[in-house]
C-alpha cells in the first residue's frame, strides 16, 4: 500500500493506493467519522462486480449503504441526471449523517462531487475510482462538474473529497480501451513535468498495458503525487500552475463536444489533443526537435489515436469558442517545449490552430 497526501491544511486528505480488496475501507471511513449512511453513486456493471464487497466492508464499521446507479456515459453528467440523483438523496437523508461515495470512473466522480458540493451547501464525499483515468487524474483535486449541451464541465465547483481509495485490482475488470484512455493521462503527466515517468512509459509500455501490478503501482503513485503537489500549490487554478494539467485538453474537449461525447473516449480525445498541442508548439518554433516524434511514438505504442479522422473543422472551432480556455477571443493553451516542460500561452494565431486541426482531421 502507498499513500500520497494532498496537503490542503484543514482540507487535506490521503490518496490510498493498494492492490487488495476492500477489507480496510470501513476502518478508514470510521476514522474519518463521515457519518453512518453512505449514498453510493455507481453504475450497474461496477455495482454487480463490487457492490456486495463494499457493502460488507462498510457494515463491519456499522455504516449503512444505499446504491444509486447511473449510466456509464457522459449523459449522466446532465442537469436531469443531477436533479434525479439529488432528489433521491434528499429522500434517504433522514438521519442527517449522510456522506456520498463515488464508485466509478470520471463521469461518476464528477457527478458525485458536484452533488456533494451543492447538496446542503456541501456534504462529505469520498472517491473510489474504478478506472485508470480516474485513479491517476479525475478523482484527485476536487474539480467537480456537469455538462451543458453547449459544452463540457460548464457548471462546476471546487470541492475536495475526504479520501481517495485507489484499488489497483479493480482495473482487471476494465476493457482495454478504458485502460488505454487512462494511460493518455499518464503520458500527459510525463510531458508536463516528469521526463522520468515519460521514459518509464517508453521503456515499459508493454508491462503497463499488460496490467503488471508493480508497473501500475509505480505509474499511479507517480501520477497521483504530481497531481497532489500541483493541487496543493494551486487548488483553484489561480496561480497558473494547475493550468498545466489542461495539456491536451483544449483540443481534446473541443473534439468531445464536436462529436457530442460519442465515438471517442476522453483519453482518446486527450491523446489527439496532446499531439495537436505539440504540433502547434512546433509551428510556433518553441518545441525541441525530438519531442513530437517521442510523444507520437509512445501514444501509438499504447494504441492511442494521434489523428481525428472524419471530424469536421467547423464544429471543433465552434467548440473552441465556447471553451472556458478561450479567453477574450484568444485561445489559451498549454504547449510543450520539451518532455517534462510546458508553457501556458494565449498568443496563438487562429490560423495556426486551424492549420493543425486540419492536419489532425486529415
Amino acid at each position: 500500500m502507498k499513500i500520497v497526501n494532498v496537503q490542503l491544511q484543514n482540507r487535506s486528505y490521503p490518496v490510498i493506493i493498494n492492490t487488495g480488496n476492500f477489507q480496510n475501507l470501513g476502518r478508514h471511513l470510521h476514522s474519518l467519522d463521515l457519518g453512518g449512511d453512505a449514498f453510493i453513486i455507481s453504475n450497474l456493471r461496477i455495482c454487480k462486480l463490487y457492490g456486495t464487497k463494499i457493502k460488507k466492508a462498510l457494515q463491519k464499521s456499522k455504516i449503512r449503504s444505499y446504491f444509486h446507479n447511473v449510466k456509464d456515459t457522459e449523459a449522466s453528467k446532465s442537469i436531469s441526471a443531477y436533479i434525479k440523483t439529488i432528489t433521491k438523496i434528499s429522500k434517504i437523508d433522514t438521519q442527517k449523517r449522510l456522506f456520498l461515495v463515488a464508485l466509478g470512473g470520471g463521469v461518476v466522480g464528477d457527478l458525485c462531487g458536484f452533488i456533494a458540493a451543492t447538496y446542503k451547501r456541501g456534504v462529505p464525499y469520498i472517491q473510489i475510482p474504478t478506472t485508470l483515468l480516474a485513479q491517476v487524474d479525475s478523482a484527485i483535486g476536487g474539480k467537480t462538474a456537469i455538462d451543458l449541451p453547449s459544452g463540457k464541465n460548464l457548471i462546476g465547483a471546487f470541492f475536495q473529497p475526504r479520501l481517495v481509495y485507489s484499488n489497483i485490482s479493480l482495473l482487471n475488470s476494465l476493457p482495454q480501451r478504458q485502460i488505454r484512455s487512462g494511460l493518455a493521462e499518464v503520458v500527459k503527466y510525463g510531458v508536463i513535468v516528469d521526463d522520468r515517468l515519460f521514459r518509464y512509459l517508453e521503456n515499459n509500455w508493454k508491462r503497463v498495458a499488460g496490467l503488471d501490478k508493480n508497473s501500475l503501482t509505480y505509474i499511479i503513485s507517480a501520477a497521483s503525487a504530481i497531481k497532489a503537489k500541483i493541487v496543493a500549490y494551486d487548488e483553484r487554478e489561480t496561480k497558473g500552475l494547475r493550468t498545466i494539467l489542461n495539456f491536451g485538453h483544449t483540443i481534446g474537449h473541443a473534439l468531445e463536444t464536436a462529436t457530442k461525447y460519442s465515438h471517442i473516449t476522453h483519453g482518446e480525445a486527450i491523446s489527439i489533443g496532446m499531439v495537436g498541442a505539440a504540433e502547434i508548439a512546433r509551428e510556433l518554433g518553441i518545441l525541441s526537435p525530438n519531442t513530437l516524434p517521442r510523444i507520437t511514438s509512445l501514444l501509438k505504442a499504447l494504441k492511442l489515436p494521434v489523428k481525428a479522422s472524419g471530424i469536421h473543422l467547423q464544429p471543433i472551432l465552434n467548440a473552441f469558442a465556447r471553451d472556458k480556455k478561450f479567453i477574450h477571443g484568444r485561445i489559451r493553451m498549454v504547449l510543450p517545449t520539451k518532455i517534462g516542460h510546458v508553457i501556458v500561452t494565449a498568443d496563438i494565431p487562429l490560423k495556426v490552430v486551424k492549420k493543425v486541426i486540419k492536419k489532425l482531421a486529415g
